[in-house]
């Protein structure tokens, strides 16, 4: 919902508070960290999109730099999917409790207590404006990439370091080590819950426009290997750290010939603990292919661009696995915890699968 500035609306006093929640249980929850909302990435035209919906060309720049600044993996759609939610990308927007006193202000929607801590002058006007979005969207990618170096250190937590991060902004860091993971649905009457289901749901539909047309490029995209899938997009199972599958497996026998799946740089490849060897590389619209469980040190090195189809390793049982198969993921950003459906991205690749 866009929100304009004076338009009451009985929201409680968080970052992406719904209408039913009290005030109190709200203070509770946004008193340390709070926040925004969104998710995508940025097109080099400086649009985003999600289904037929644009981010308006004046944030997508400053959505990418905020995401760029963090060393944690940020994706620029994150941020955008939790811009989009809060406030639809108005720089007016202003929310307020049930009796008409204001809550949270600005494009990112930040409360005023968090906005004293974590506000910054990203335009160097001298200034912390809220209402800015120079200013307000860089506070928002800092106060993010801090939840999500937090959110790493906990691999036990129920949810994904980006998952648990967006927790974090909307509801406060201590309702995620209460929970020890993202709030369940109980919590605040669903409001966290719902607003990091939703934000990753979005972030997962915003891709760069290449065209006109919005379509992504097929030219020299292929399957990463020759073989049939395995274990599903989110399957849930105690063996995965996030509680659920992050990729998709494909089965296949040790010494298997594992392609890039699209043009690209290699961004690292090598070793990467319960992953094996591996391989991520970034590709043309922002978007990050990880190969996974690779049977021995890489044959391609960070910095490399590489060819869709162009060999990059073999396949194996390195890392934490119970057998040889190639684990996939389309990621967001290189890290861990910014994986999407690989199936669907794959498909708008023009890739049959």
């Amino acid at each position: 919902m866009s929100l304009k500035k004076g338009l009451a609306i009985a929201v409680g006093i968080g970052v992406g508070i719904p209408m039913a929640l009290s005030v109190s249980i709200v203070f509770a929850a946004t008193s340390d960290d709070s926040g925004g909302s969104g998710g995508g990435t940025v097109s080099s035209g400086g649009k985003l999109r999600v289904g037929d919906e644009y981010v308006p060309a004046q944030y997508a720049g400053l959505i990418e730099k905020a995401a760029a600044a963090c060393d944690q993996g940020l994706s620029s759609g994150v941020l955008a999917a939790q811009i989009q939610q809060e406030s639809s990308f108005n720089p007016n927007a202003q929310s307020k409790d049930e009796s008409g006193n204001p809550i949270a202000d600005g494009i990112s929607q930040f409360i005023p207590s968090t906005w004293a801590t974590a506000g910054v002058d990203g335009n160097g006007d001298g200034k912390k404006d809220v209402w800015d979005p120079e200013d307000a969207i860089p506070a928002q990618g800092e106060m993010m990439c801090k939840l999500l170096k937090t959110a790493k250190k906990h691999p036990g937590y129920n949810g994904s370091p980006i998952e648990l991060a967006l927790a974090g902004y909307n509801a406060g860091w201590k309702w995620v080590d209460y929970y020890k993971g993202v709030p369940p649905e109980r919590f605040a009457k669903g409001q966290t819950y719902h607003y990091v289901k939703n934000i990753i749901a979005s972030a997962a539909k915003f891709e760069v426009l290449e065209s006109a047309s919005g379509s992504l490029s097929s030219d020299g995209w292929t399957l990463p290997v020759d073989g049939p899938l395995g274990t599903p997009y989110h399957q849930k199972g105690s063996s995965w750290a996030s509680g659920y599958h992050t990729g998709v497996d494909f089965v296949v026998p040790t010494g298997t010939p594992v392609k890039a799946a699209g043009p690209g740089v290699v961004y690292s490849a090598g070793w990467a603990g319960s992953y094996g060897n591996q391989v991520i590389i970034r590709h043309d619209d922002g978007m990050y292919s990880q190969y996974a469980h690779l049977a021995k040190t890489p044959s391609v090195k960070a910095g490399q661009k590489v060819s869709g189809g162009q060999q990059i390793g073999v396949s194996g049982a390195t890392g934490n696995v119970t057998g040889p198969h190639l684990h996939f993921e389309i990621r967001t950003g290189p890290a861990y915890g910014t994986d999407i459906s690989p199936i669907p991205y794959l498909r708008k690749r023009g890739i049959t699968v």
